[in-house]
Parts: structure tokens; C-alpha cells; sequence
């Protein structure tokens, strides 16, 4: 099975997590367009033990930079929300989109 196909197949799972931590998937085909170039829809999410987002990849809304050390001006729908950070993200696969996301939620999981 392909990345994508095992991301589209983890559309609405919830996953509980040690220390009550939980990991929501949420995934979509959507039309490719300038916006969305790889044509998915994707919300990938950890959330604490009283239920607040503490990580999320997601495109699911436009995100322009304001600090030039990530290209202030250049707008882009794929990012990461790191408690009240946002920050952009480079869609490369959804392989490497669920390998982001699962270091990147390890590493709060563990502080």
C-alpha cells in the first residue's frame, strides 16, 4: 500500500496515546489547485490530555509568513501549528507528511 492510500485509509481514526495524549487523522482527495498541488486535504493532529491541539499539519486555510527566515509574503496552505506557533510546511509526500508528524508529535510527547 502506497503512503497516500494508507493516509486516505487513516481518514477520521483517533488514536490514544500514552500519558493521555491522542492523535487525530483526518484525510481527503480534493481537486488539484494552486492551493492544494498534491490534490489532498489533510488535518493531522495531537492533542493533551485535556484536549487542546498541541500539534497539527494541516492545509487546511492559507498561511502567509510574517518573519522573513521562512518567506515573509509568500503565501502557502501547508503548515504546522506548534502550540500558538505557525509555522510553513513543505508538502514533499504523504509518506514524509506522516513521518513529520509523528517525530514532531514524539518529541512534544516526550517533553
Amino acid at each position: 500500500m502506497s503512503g497516500l492510500e494508507t493516509l486516505l485509509n487513516l481518514d477520521g481514526e483517533i488514536f490514544p496515546m500514552d500519558n493521555g495524549y491522542w492523535v487525530k487523522f483526518e484525510a481527503k482527495r480534493v481537486g488539484v489547485s494552486s492551493a492544494i498541488p498534491h490534490g489532498i486535504k489533510y488535518s493531522l493532529t495531537l492533542h493533551d490530555k485535556t484536549n487542546q491541539r498541541i500539534l497539527g499539519f494541516d492545509n487546511a486555510h492559507s498561511y502567509k509568513p510574517r518573519n522573513a527566515k521562512y518567506g515573509a509574503k509568500k503565501e502557502t496552505w501547508d503548515h504546522v501549528h506548534k502550540r500558538m506557533d505557525t509555522f510553513p510546511y513543505e508538502f514533499d509526500s504523504a509518506d514524509q507528511l506522516m513521518e513529520d508528524f509523528w517525530q514532531a508529535a514524539e518529541s512534544l510527547m516526550d517533553q
